[in-house]
């Protein structure tokens, strides 16, 4: 694969709901453009983009595959991104990528929730975008219903350049309303043609609307558009353009990827509209921490950005570089800006899918791949030592659901923990606590179906079999009420005996850690032996006396008690300690604690009755609640942690995947009887 100038290069990030057939339409675009010898599908598991094996078995993208082709004088790399929430993960690493981007929307199913969502994604981003409706083939297909709701969404930038030509549900061809021509498809291919009649009523209303877009780009253009005069084909082209890469007019265009139509139309727009990496300055810090701009410039300093990483057992680990300036050359040395440390570069590929084309430089504006990076990870800057720059780090989604993972073979602790950590590399959504007060591995992620992955790649890739469960709560126990409780511990056993004796005050108190006191009068106990006492109440409270969870909110005072000049010990005052605890805690009013966290959740106005009741289900006080832009509103809540475990789940079906939510822990409070006496239960069969 050729290198090519920065303005024939174009970076672009499929995006859309699941199932709307974007791997479907980069396998067409690869067939139309040579890059593949035959036309993959999904079902098949034969695609281009789709060749990891979980991706094969469950039949859709779960990761983020680099697709580049070349088309007329230019080259398109396309990165086809998964359509589910749950690897959301890889969306942002490919959209940090990316100039502009694809939305493809079915025309069956029309604007969903994943369209939606990539849409806000681009906005936030401002990154220009095409939208490719799809599945045209279909009987159901409705180009028009679509249309209307990609215009009640999104608004007046909506700009279709075709509108089908129909022979009652069949879909023939289209008018390509930008060049005003008519074009039919004869299996793959296209045929032109004039318009039919009795179209063009049909055809006004959208011309217009692209001519009033193509009017707004320029002042000129605009007095010429009320004067009535008409635009020229360069003009009107040049207007798109400009339009499209200003992020004023969002192009549309239609086919079937299935069977190949309109593809070849898209890719010219896509080159034709779409901005090269030479539209726009990458904004970085320099080492002294001030803003720079980075002009894509083939011949200057380096600076790239590592996007993406995959550590795989068998393919070894591989870095995506994005290469923003400056020519990243195999067999070079090249300065991490993050790690600061200097990493050599071996050899350098083209990644199309999993086949490598091996290349001799990744050059401004381009995206390559590069083997066995000691120390670079994913969202570090590659630069030149003397011209050092660090780009933005890459925004990931805070994973939402977590689970317990245990080894179903003893002993094989170790090869989970190394397997995970080396997942966590590829999937940063991914997040991995051994919790000490719990003894478990805790696995985080975005939803079920993404810890689901996880365990199925563990198993496939890292020969280890895990089982899942729900994290155990870190409850807490305290007492209500202050008691006082003598502890003994005499031994005789031959040769020197054990004499431990104290009296303790217990007494509840806001520090959650142990309070210590002694007001020991005329050397009952020992000064000497104080510490041991308070080592041994300490040591005492890890366990509780009601199921076992640590003692939070306890004051202690060593008031009086007994010695023995011979026999007593640190080791027998530990122990009369331990005892006294265990007397005083069952006669203070022991009770549960259980933690408490701050819920914050944002959804549409219309699901808030359900979400309400949802958390008032969960035991949940709601706190209050704020409108947002955009029809939403955020609810806060203080939750139980308990009742949490599947939120995430039932938050995506109540709110079909729009809703969103953030939960941290704040405090300790009371569990209420009948959930107490549960876990006292539970604890006491454990």
């Amino acid at each position: 694969m050729k290198d090519y100038l920065v303005a024939k290069l174009r970076n672009l990030v499929l995006l859309g709901h699941g199932r709307a057939g974007k791997t479907s339409l980069v396998e067409a675009m690869l067939f139309c453009a040579g890059a593949s010898e035959r036309l993959g599908t999904t079902a098949a598991g034969n695609t281009v983009s789709d060749y990891d094996a979980e991706e094969i078995k469950r039949l859709c993208s779960i990761g983020a595959s680099m697709l580049p082709l070349e088309w007329g004088d230019g080259k398109i790399n396309m990165i086809d991104t998964p359509g589910y929430f749950d690897f959301v993960g890889e969306q942002a690493e490919a959209v940090a990528a990316a100039d502009c981007g694809l939305l493809v929307v079915s025309g069956k199913s029309g604007v969903s929730v994943g369209a939606e969502k990539a849409w806000d994604l681009c906005e936030k981003k401002g990154m220009p975008l095409m939208i490719f409706i799809n599945k045209m083939d279909d009987e159901k297909a409705d180009y028009h219903k679509v249309l209307n709701e990609l215009k009640e969404k999104f608004g007046k930038k909506i700009a279709p350049f075709f509108v089908p030509i129909k022979n009652g549900d069949q879909v023939e061809g289209f008018v390509n309303v930008v060049d005003m021509i008519a074009r039919r498809w004869d299996g793959d291919k296209i045929v032109d043609g004039p318009i039919p009649d009795g179209m063009m009523d049909e055809i006004a209303p959208v011309r217009d609307m692209i001519m009033e877009a193509v009017a707004e780009t320029d002042d000129d253009l605009m007095t010429k558009y009320f004067d009535g005069e008409e635009f020229t084909a360069e003009e009107i082209h040049k207007g798109l353009k400009y339009g499209t890469v200003s992020r004023d007019i969002v192009p549309v265009l239609c086919g079937s990827a299935i069977k190949n139509q309109g593809t070849r139309l898209l890719l010219d727009a896509i080159m034709k509209y779409m901005p090269g990496p030479d539209s726009f300055d990458k904004v970085a810090e320099n080492a002294g921490g001030e803003p720079v701009e980075i002009k894509a410039d083939a011949a200057g300093p380096l600076a790239a950005q590592c996007f993406k990483t995959i550590a795989d057992p068998f393919i070894g680990r591989l870095s995506f570089i994005r290469v923003y300036r400056g020519t990243l050359k195999k067999d070079s040395v090249v300065y991490n800006a993050n790690k600061k440390a200097e990493e050599k570069i071996g050899r350098i590929y083209f990644m199309r899918g999993k086949k490598q084309i091996e290349a001799d430089a990744i050059c401004a504006g381009d995206i390559g791949a590069v083997p066995k990076l000691t120390v670079t990870s994913t969202g570090d800057s590659l630069c030149d030592k003397a011209n050092a720059v660090t780009f933005e780090a890459i925004e990931f989604p805070a994973p939402v659901i977590s689970m317990a993972v245990m080894p179903k073979a003893k002993g094989d602790e170790e090869k989970i923990s190394a397997g995970l950590h080396k997942m966590m590399e590829e999937d940063k959504t991914i997040s991995l606590e051994n919790n000490a007060e719990t003894h478990q591995q805790v696995i985080s992620g975005i939803g079920e179906q993404h810890i689901e992955v996880i365990v199925s790649k563990l198993k496939a890739k890292y020969s280890v079999d895990v089982e899942l469960a729900e994290p155990k709560v870190p409850y807490r126990e305290t007492i209500r009420k202050a008691v006082k409780a003598e502890g003994k511990h005499k031994k005789q056993s031959g040769g020197h005996g054990q004499y431990g004796h104290v009296w303790i005050e217990f007494e509840p108190t806001d520090a959650e850690d142990l309070v210590f006191e002694e007001k020991v009068f005329g050397g009952a106990v020992p000064k000497n032996f104080f510490p041991a006492v308070e080592k041994g109440l300490r040591d005492s409270m890890v366990h509780g006396v009601l199921a076992g969870y640590p003692v939070v909110g306890l004051k202690a005072t060593l008031y009086d008690g007994s010695y023995h000049s011979v026999d007593s010990s640190e080791m027998a005052f530990k122990m009369a300690a331990n005892l006294a605890y265990k007397a005083g805690l069952a006669q203070a009013s022991p009770v549960l604690l259980e933690p408490i966290g701050t819920l914050t959740v944002t959804i549409p106005n219309a699901n808030m009755g359900d979400v309400m009741g949802d958390i008032n289900k969960r035991r949940g006080r709601v706190l209050g609640s704020d409108p947002q832009p955009g029809g939403n509103v955020t609810i806060t809540a203080d939750v139980p942690m308990a009742e949490m475990a599947k939120f995430a789940t039932d938050l995506r079906s109540m709110t079909q995947g729009r809703g969103s939510f953030s939960f941290e822990f704040c405090a300790y409070e009371q569990a209420p009887e009948h959930v107490a006496k549960k876990i006292i239960e539970e604890s006491a069969k454990e």
